[in-house]
């Protein structure tokens, strides 16, 4: 009789670890989608980065220019009259 009782506690335990063991392994599932969702974020923020840098730099090159022209043209307007 003692027996059938050790067998039984041992089931009910097995059963119960069986059961921890499988909510546990439906999160670590959930734990890598997450994951490869942030690794793609990631991905795209670097992407985000690079065309931000380069934007700026276009951005610097025309104002450089504009201040070539401006330049340029001052120097073909006439002067103040001086007479």
């Amino acid at each position: 009789m003692l027996m059938w009782i050790w067998i039984a506690v041992v089931v009910i335990a097995l059963i119960i670890l069986l059961a921890v063991g499988v909510r546990l392994l439906g999160k670590l599932d959930g734990l890598r989608r997450a994951g490869l969702r942030l690794q793609k974020r990631q991905a795209d923020a670097a992407k985000l980065q690079a065309a931000a840098a380069e934007l700026q730099e276009t951005v610097l090159a025309v104002q450089q220019r504009a201040e070539i022209a401006q330049d340029h043209v001052a120097a073909l307007s006439p002067g103040p009259k001086k007479g």
